[in-house]
Parts: C-alpha cells; sequence; structure tokens
C-alpha cells in the first residue's frame, strides 16, 4: 500500500533541468508489485498450513500475525537503517533480508515445523517493512510535486495487481496439481501425506528467493537511484507550511496531542485489520458453508482464471490439471475468490482516481465504509455463494480507503506530520491483531459467522472516522 503524498509549501521557482525519473519510477512500480504479491499470498499459504501442521483457526491466524507484527516491531529501525545507508542500500538490505526470509521456507517444510514458517514469515515482513519505509516516501518526492498523487497512484495499482495474482499462482502450486498426484496423496497414510504435501510450498519460496537476489544485485551493481535530496522540486516540503503558504503556529509539542491524528490511527489500524481479516479468513468461511453445488457464474469464473494461471504453473514444475468445480467448494476455488476480492481493490483503485478528482474525498470515504458494513451484515445474515460474494465485494471498498484517510490523519499537523506519518505506519499492525482475534471468536466464541462480527465492527468505526473523527481540533 502506498502513502498519499505529504502537502506542499509555497512553490519556489527552480533553474535546474528537467530529468527523466522513467528508470527509478520503473523500479519502484516493480518493487511495489512485489510488496502485494508477497503479502497476499498469506491468504493461501494461512489455509495451507492449518491443513500442513494440523492447527486450529486461533493458531493459523499467526500467520498474518507474523508477518504484520513486523511493521510495528520495524518502522522505526527501519528509519535507522536508511539514514545510515541511505535509500539506495537500504532497498538492496530490504530485499535481501526477504530473500532471507523466503528461504527459510526450505527447512520450514522439510521440518513441518509451524514455529519455524512463522519465523520465515516474520523475516519476509521485516524485510518489507524496510523497502516500505524507504519506497514510500521516495516515490512522492521522485519528479515533479504536481504529479505526486499521479505517481502513488500507479505503484498502488501495481501493488493491487501483484495482490490480485498471487493468490492464483498459490491456488495452483499448494491446491492445484494432477488428478494423479491429488489420488496418490489421498490414498496416503495422514503423516506421509502431510509431510508430501509440506513439500509444495518450496517452489514458490526458492522462486521468489532467486527472483530477490537477482533484484537486489540490479539496485546494487546496475543502477544509481537519483538522490532523493538532490531531486529538484517545485515546492519546499516542510511539514510547518499550510495549504494558504503561512508558517503553522501551534503550541503542542507531540503528535499525539491532535486528536484527529490520534483516532486516524485507530482508522488505519482496524483499516488493514479489516482489509487482511476479510482476506485471510475467506477460504476458511467458504468451507464453512457447506456449499456442494457452485453456481454456473462462480464455475465459469474458476475454469476462466485456471485456464490463465496453468501456463504460470508450468514455471513451477506443475502439470496443468484443471480446477475442479463439480465437488462444490474447495480451497482452490475459495483462492480464486480470494484472488477477486483482491482484484476488486485494484479496480476500485483505478476507478477511485477519477472519482476522487471530481467528488470530495471524505464523502467518498463515508460512502464505501457504510456499504463495508452493509456488506458485512448482510453476509453473516446469508448463506451459500451469497454470503461469500458479499465479502469479495469488500474488496472493492476497501480501495479508497487508505489515500483517504492517511492525509485526513495528518492535516494541520504541521511540524508533526512526519512524526504523524510514523505512527500511521505503524498502525498498520492492525493486520496482525484483528486475524487473530477472528480467529479466537471463529474457535471459541461460535464459528466463522461470530467471528465476522469484527470486520462489520471495524467498518462502523471507519464510518465514525469519515463523519467526524478526522475533523481538526
Amino acid at each position: 500500500m502506498a502513502l498519499a503524498p505529504s502537502s506542499s509549501a509555497p512553490s519556489v521557482a527552480t533553474a535546474a533541468p528537467a530529468r527523466s525519473y522513467t528508470g527509478p519510477m520503473l523500479l519502484m512500480t516493480t518493487l511495489f508489485f512485489l510488496f502485494g504479491a508477497v503479502t497476499n499470498f498469506n491468504d493461501v499459504l494461512m489455509p495451507y498450513l492449518k491443513d500442513v501442521c494440523q492447527l486450529t483457526d486461533l493458531q493459523s491466524s499467526a500467520v498474518q500475525s507474523a508477518f504484520f507484527g513486523a511493521y510495528f516491531l520495524m518502522s522505526l529501525p527501519a528509519g535507522w537503517v536508511l539514514k545510515k545507508l541511505g535509500y539506495q542500500r537500504g532497498i538492496v538490505v530490504g530485499l535481501l533480508v526477504m530473500a532471507g526470509g523466503a528461504l527459510l521456507f526450505i527447512p520450514a517444510a522439510d521440518s513441518r515445523a509451524f514455529a519455524l514458517f512463522l519465523t520465515a514469515l516474520a523475516t519476509l515482513g521485516a524485510g518489507i517493512t524496510l523497502l516500505q519505509v524507504a519506497a514510500n516516501p521516495y516515490v512522492s518526492i521522485l519528479g515533479p510535486a504536481r504529479g505526486a498523487a499521479a505517481r502513488v497512484s500507479v505503484v498502488g495499482v501495481a501493488n493491487n495487481f501483484g495482490g490480485s495474482l498471487s493468490p492464483l499462482v498459490g491456488a495452483l502450486v499448494l491446491f492445484g496439481g494432477s488428478v494423479a498426484l491429488k489420488a496418490r496423496l489421498a490414498a496416503l497414510p495422514l503423516s506421509e501425506r502431510l509431510a508430501e504435501e509440506s513439500q509444495l510450498v518450496k517452489g514458490p519460496y526458492i522462486g521468489l528467493a532467486v527472483f530477490l537476489m537477482v533484484l537486489a544485485a540490479v539496485f546494487f551493481f546496475l543502477v544509481k537511484l537519483p538522490d532523493i535530496e538532490g531531486i529538484p522540486s517545485e515546492a519546499v516540503r516542510g511539514a510547518e507550511w499550510n495549504e494558504d503558504g503561512q508558517l503553522k503556529v501551534t503550541h503542542r509539542t507531540s503528535a499525539l496531542q491532535f486528536p484527529h491524528l490520534v483516532l486516524g490511527i485507530a482508522a488505519i489500524f482496524v483499516y488493514v485489520g479489516v482489509e487482511v481479516g476479510l482476506g485471510s479468513f475467506l477460504i476458511r468461511y467458504g468451507e464453512a458453508q457447506g456449499i456442494t453445488q457452485l453456481s454456473s457464474f462462480t464455475q465459469s469464473l474458476v475454469r476462466g482464471l485456471n485456464v490463465a494461471t496453468n501456463y504460470v504453473g508450468v514455471l513451477f514444475g506443475q502439470q496443468p490439471a484443471p480446477i475442479d468445480t463439480a465437488a462444490g467448494f474447495t480451497k482452490a476455488v475459495g483462492a480464486v475468490l480470494v484472488s477477486s476480492y483482491w482484484f476488486g481493490s485494484l479496480v476500485g483503485r483505478v476507478v477511485g482516481i477519477p472519482l476522487l478528482l471530481k467528488f470530495h474525498n471524505r464523502v467518498l470515504l463515508v460512502a464505501v465504509c457504510a456499504a463495508g458494513t452493509a456488506l458485512v451484515g448482510a453476509s453473516i445474515l446469508s448463506t451459500g455463494e451469497t454470503a461469500l460474494w458479499l465479502i469479495v465485494l469488500c474488496g472493492l471498498m476497501n480501495s479508497i480507503m487508505w489515500p483517504v484517510i492517511f492525509p485526513l490523519a495528518i492535516t494541520g499537523l504541521g511540524p508533526f506530520t512526519k512524526q504523524g506519518s510514523s505512527y500511521l505506519i505503524m498502525a498498520i499492525v492492525g493486520g496482525a491483531l484483528i486475524p487473530p482475534l477472528m480467529g479466537w471468536l471463529a474457535t471459541h466464541g461460535g464459528g466463522l459467522r461470530v467471528a465476522f462480527v469484527v470486520p462489520a465492527l471495524c467498518y462502523l468505526y471507519l464510518l465514525f472516522y469519515a463523519l467526524s473523527g478526522y475533523r481538526v481540533r
């Protein structure tokens, strides 16, 4: 997810010649595609590990806790690393840390030790945190100030695109395979079946590690990113200026003394939590519906996407095989719905760009928060595919929340803007805490239908923030 660009100060003239940032932007866009792909692969990995490691819903939710917990623990250390190494070397370190996390999946798969899987995920999360802290502000100022919003939107679309593709690839690799392979695994004793299935995760993460190391080499040896301090700008980007070009005067001593920021931190916390929680439990939610016959629409969607992803599967040594839609809802079918959920966010981001320019941002935020509350509430009261597709539509509602909430939360902070931004980044830890809460309710509180009350309450809080909490006090 990409940060909204900070508000700028009065423009100042510059005689510096224009330069092209196309190359650096392509590299940044690649990074954001990577962020989305790695993050959303966890939505498929979670039910996979639940089976392979024989976990409860609560235990399996630790997948997201380990990954997103890194945002909370590593945000401040990442800032220190970037200060010492600079942005380009910091990006290289982040890519290598991610590669190390991906390689840890090899011993984790061999031992089927859930703790080692969590260590690998936490390491991946730490590397992504370092990359996010570097890449988000870099994109915002990589070129003229007037194009900042467009650049943020471009990398945001790349992030969503990567997040839409990875569950499809994950479904093919982890839940796909040939009919003969499935039949052979089903005939094995439980311990042998789980041992063989645990090996399936190696392929994608070894491929990821190789790609990350190649990308790190490109950043280290082949490219020279422009110095972030030396980029000519149309504006002085000091946070002490307000929108009228006047110096901001405040008697406060901390960003946390601004109530709208504190409420905004909570808004980012629950937004990330609900976005991750819905995607994480969508497959399990589908299994709980007991669907034995899929609608013709869902079957057509699954078959169509399966044809496309079969070509990708060849890269991982998979024999192309259709997803069985005659058996009703399966994990492979659920992975297609997870991909559709994240694709909805991608569509919403693309459609939202002109809408945000035409309509008041806060009005649109009110609309999507109200719609999200209604969709989850209606899903809880529904059954079968209807309940699932209502959750899938929530991806569309989530699409514009980050780019609207973030600037609302830092409005009027003046010299505390950077401090406030750091707190908002740390609030991404909501993705580590909301899914376990849902998992606990699913395990101990009456099943997944009860657990989905949590996202409904999250949307209600976001609606409150859009109606009132955003006001600068």
